[in-house]
């Protein structure tokens, strides 16, 4: 805790970047919330959120104007860019792909390749915790529905040299004022826009936007699925193809889903759960047990799930098998209150406890 308050005092880019990269990866969660403590507490200074701060810590790794990364050899040199899941990839001068960066030869300058080498060890460590938290955003941003103006989304997404790589692999919405999906579109390598016809298309300041669903796209899923098959774009996280789940009739008028109660749930999938970011154990009660598992929707409601015989902190593999006693919506009157991207996210979450299967 007190790494924080150091970290939180020197109040670089650097050090608020570490603090982020705390609030989100850690395990512990006292250590978590305090770092994301103080995180919004930077945030608030600058009239910003901590999502909008987050936008704005991403290093960029010193790449250039063609988004790449060029090391210096002295007589050889070689760019490095980036797949979609921002893995550095190492061509030579003529575009050729090489396994890994070669190490420097008795031809090479000296100083220049061992300096170009170096750089590029230091740029795949730190790209590995970059990329995770940075994939792991965008997809959240999807499910919460976060949006950005276009102002925002050209500068700080579109306009990133590393982001950019990511951005470009992913299909976009924009959204009116009262949440409906407006025209889906991508970002072509130059930069400018292009919708599912691949004719141009302008994103203005003041516009809203956001990454799409399969949900917003509807009719288009298909083209859209076609149009990246096309170009060969393989995409960060299951975007395209995710599964989408929609409630009956019956269970869209229900605050509950009973058909998830007193069911087996295998305890190394809630755990995994957590790492989505909205599912979350309670705080342990007495001889630490935590007794119910809440899932923080975005907007008007939760859902919370009482665990029989309930986890135990300090062996949470003590019980292989938990069983969900209820499964019920809070600050919501149903599930038809909810955007219905939210309720399909929750149901394939719920779908992946009980019937297993690859996690998103």
């Amino acid at each position: 805790m007190t790494g924080l308050d150091v970290l939180y005092a020197i109040g670089s880019e650097m050090a608020l970047i570490h603090l982020h990269a705390i609030s989100r990866n850690v395990k512990f969660e006292a250590l978590k919330y305090g770092a994301d403590s103080r995180v919004r507490a930077v945030a608030a200074e600058l009239g910003l959120t901590s999502d909008q701060l987050a936008d704005r810590l991403v290093p960029d790794f010193g790449l250039d104007d063609q988004n790449t990364l060029t090391l210096d050899y002295g007589p050889r040199r070689f760019v490095v860019s980036f797949d979609e899941q921002l893995k550095p990839l190492v061509m030579d001068e003529d575009g050729r792909r090489r396994k890994e960066l070669p190490k420097p030869g008795a031809n090479d300058d000296e100083a220049l390749a061992t300096a170009a080498y170096q750089r590029f060890a230091g740029l795949k460590k730190d790209l590995r915790s970059v990329a995770t938290d940075q994939i792991r955003r965008l997809e959240e941003a999807m499910v919460i529905r976060r949006r950005w103006t276009g102002a925002e989304f050209r500068r700080l997404l579109v306009g990133h040299p590393l982001m950019q790589h990511l951005v470009r692999r992913l299909v976009w919405v924009t959204v009116s004022a009262d949440g409906a999906a407006g025209t889906a579109f991508r970002v072509t390598d130059d930069g400018s826009m292009a919708d599912v016809d691949d004719k141009a298309f302008a994103v203005g300041d003041d516009d809203v936007v956001g990454v799409a669903h399969p949900l917003d796209l509807e009719a288009d899923l298909s083209a859209w699925m076609a149009l990246l098959t096309d170009y060969e774009i393989l995409q960060p996280f299951p975007q395209l193809h995710r599964p989408v789940w929609r409630p009956t009739a019956e269970q869209a008028a229900q605050q509950g889903l009973p058909e998830f109660v007193d069911v087996d749930v295998p305890v190394d999938r809630l755990l995994k759960l957590e790492r989505r970011g909205w599912w979350r154990r309670s705080v342990p009660m007495d001889a630490g047990i935590q007794t119910t598992m809440e899932c923080d929707l975005p907007g008007p409601g939760g859902m919370y799930f009482p665990l029989d015989p309930g986890i135990t902190v300090s062996d949470v593999y003590d019980q292989p098998a938990q069983f969900f006693r209820d499964a019920r919506l809070t600050g919501a009157d149903n599930f038809a209150a909810l955007d219905p991207v939210i309720v399909s996210e929750l149901l394939c979450d719920l779908h992946y406890l009980v019937n297993g299967g690859l996690l998103r």
